[in-house]
Order: C-alpha cells, then structure tokens, then sequence
C-alpha cells in the first residue's frame, strides 16, 4: 500500500470504475514547431493506494472524492509549497470514550506534563541517536549535552506534586509559570542544540549553509526539505490518530488551537529525525537535491517540480522500510509504527497500560 500523489498542475482526477481512479494530465509537447497540449490518461487502482495528497491545482471530481471515502481513504490537500490546508477524512471513529480520556488528561497538568515529557524524551533522544549514527566522532560535546537534557526529562515529572498544579479549565490557559512551561524551555534548548550540530551530518555543509532551524518561512534549501518534509508526516499522523479515534486538534505538548492538529504534531516529534531528517541527511550526502533544485522568491527557498518528486519518492520509501518495533519486538514498517504508537497512546489513556512509552530506536 502507498500514498497517492497528485501534483501535476491542471490534472483532472475522476472515477473510472467502483475500484479505480483516471487522471487526466495535460502535457505539453512540441508538434511540427507548435506548441499543443496533450491529454495523457492514468488509471490508479484503489487496491494500491491507502491515502491520497493533494497538491497545488489539481480537480477531483465530486464522484472521485465519493469513492475514496467510500473506500475509506483519506484526502490530505497540501499548497504547492508544502504547506499544510486540510484533509477530507472517512467517518470519524465512534470510540467516544477515549476522546472522554483523551479531554480529561489534557485538563490534567500533571498527566499532561508526564505525557509531554515523553513526546519530547522521545524526540531529544532519537535525535541523539541520528547524530551518533552519522557522526559519531564531530559532536562528543553535544551529544554530551543531549544526554544531560534527557537525564532531566525523567526527573520532572516526579519532581513535580499533583496538588500543586492546578486543573486547566480550558487545557491551554494558565500554563505561565508552570513545569510545562518549563518542559518546552527544555525542549527548545535541546532541539537548539540538535540543529546546531545538524551540518556535522552533512558532507559538503559549506555548500547548504544551514543556519540553524528557521520555519515560517524557510530562508535556505535545507530548512525547507525539512519544513516539506514535516508537512507530510504531520499528514500521516493526523490520518493516524483519526484512525485510531482520537480527536486529533487536542494535545498534550502542543498548544490547542483552531484548526491545528496538536496531537498530531505531538506525536511527530518522536519520528522527525526518524523519518524526515534521516531522508534529508541521505538526499544531500548522495547529491540527489542539489542547490539549482531550488528557486528562491523574497529571501525565501521551495523545492522545484522535478526535484520535489524525488524528495517524495525518497520519503515514501523511508516511510515503507522496515525495522523491529523497539516495543513489540517483530519488523513492521515506519508507516505502520506511526498508527501503533497512536494504540499506545490510547491504551494509556484508557487504563488498559500503566505507561506510554515512546518511541525510540536502538
């Protein structure tokens, strides 16, 4: 199973049958010195496909959007540039008592701030292990400093009493002065520390003069493979945690707001260096992207057509390879570990596990 890309600008996606799509794509082609626009045909199996991104100007017909929700498959419209619009997803689960769960501890500082811990012990450390990977010998001292940060993640929590921290009437309001304020104070002084040595993973760092991470908008070619590349998972997880029955705008590290998928995003920050920045790293040391793949506009930096294409093709493949789950010991895909880690999550929520436990690779 694989994702559906549509991104070739004025395609016209319909229903073929009641288990394929057709995808009309005009292209343009050069017949005896004229330009004339030719009208290639696609036929897309459902079979094959698990969800579908939308990207740029592209058409699906009222009948196509009907049969993939039919089937089950979920709609995720991202702007040409990677930013992320919405999803059109499938029936929503009716597993209305983990979203009871799910409220009740984020209005619960203390089983937030356990919860958020986690997220961002999970994410310090996989990124720890990305740079012992590529480079073990050029950051003793960060990885140094790595460790002590996560070291500090485990006390917190328990450290801090219940009685305390009071109940957040709204989930996100009064956070000032609290261990939670003080959990993203860390976070950002280790995921600083992280993007600070992220050139020693490079080969030619001269060349892509990555000054640290800058998001909205990306001002340098890494910074965007990164910011595009974290717009699809951010998409895979919403999808994920839907799936699972989770409402996904509700979060436990990440603020709740209108149309943000807070849980979501919470859960990427364990897979970022898995997934997004592993691929990044690969592109760029095997000189498949290079600076020409690239097009400034107003001091901001996006991928061209053809090159986007291969940074996807590049994700998707990261996204199918397979490792042992570090939790239930058999091989299972990345794609996959992001749904199980969203069960986990809500086998803790309710009662059915003492723990959540995030996910971190050996």
């Amino acid at each position: 199973m694989s994702t559906l890309y549509l991104m070739e600008a004025h395609s016209l996606v319909k229903r073929d049958t009641e288990d394929c799509l057709l995808i009309h794509i005009p292209e343009q082609r050069l017949v005896d010195g004229e330009q004339k626009t030719a009208l290639i045909k696609k036929r897309i199996p459902l079979i094959k496909v698990d969800e579908v991104v939308v990207m740029g100007d592209v058409t699906l017909t009222a009948a196509a959007l009907d049969l993939l929700l039919e089937r089950k498959i979920p709609v995720h419209f991202v702007r040409e540039h990677g930013s992320f619009q919405g999803s059109l997803i499938p029936e929503a689960s009716k597993n209305a008592l983990l979203r009871i769960a799910q409220h009740q501890a984020h209005h619960d500082l203390q089983r937030r701030l356990l919860l958020a811990s986690c997220f961002v012990r999970g994410k310090l450390s996989n990124q720890r292990r990305l740079l012992q990977r590529r480079f073990p010998n050029q950051s003793p001292a960060v990885l140094k400093d790595l460790a002590a940060i996560i070291e500090s993640l485990h006390k917190l929590p328990a450290a801090v009493s219940s009685s305390s921290l009071p109940r957040l009437s709204t989930g996100d309001h009064g956070i000032g002065g609290t261990p939670l304020e003080t959990l993203l104070g860390i976070e950002g002084q280790g995921s600083a520390l992280y993007y600070a040595a992220f050139p020693q993973m490079l080969v030619e760092p001269d060349i892509w003069c990555f000054p640290g991470r800058t998001r909205r908008p990306p001002t340098d070619p890494v910074n965007a493979l990164l910011s595009y590349g974290y717009t699809i998972l951010a998409n895979r997880l919403t999808g994920a945690v839907q799936l699972v029955g989770f409402d996904p705008y509700i979060g436990y590290l990440h603020s709740s707001g209108y149309g943000r998928p807070a849980l979501a995003l919470d859960l990427m920050e364990e897979f970022r260096p898995l997934i997004v920045d592993s691929v990044v790293v690969k592109l760029l040391n095997k000189h498949m992207v290079r600076r020409d793949d690239f097009e400034e506009l107003l001091g901001t930096y996006r991928l061209k057509k053809e090159p986007k294409k291969r940074f996807l093709a590049a994700l998707e493949e990261r996204f199918h390879e397979e490792i042992t789950h570090p939790v239930f010991g058999y091989r299972v895909s990345y794609m996959r570990c992001l749904e199980l880690q969203a069960r986990l999550l809500a086998k803790y929520l309710t009662g059915e596990i003492t723990h959540y436990q995030p996910f971190l690779v050996r």
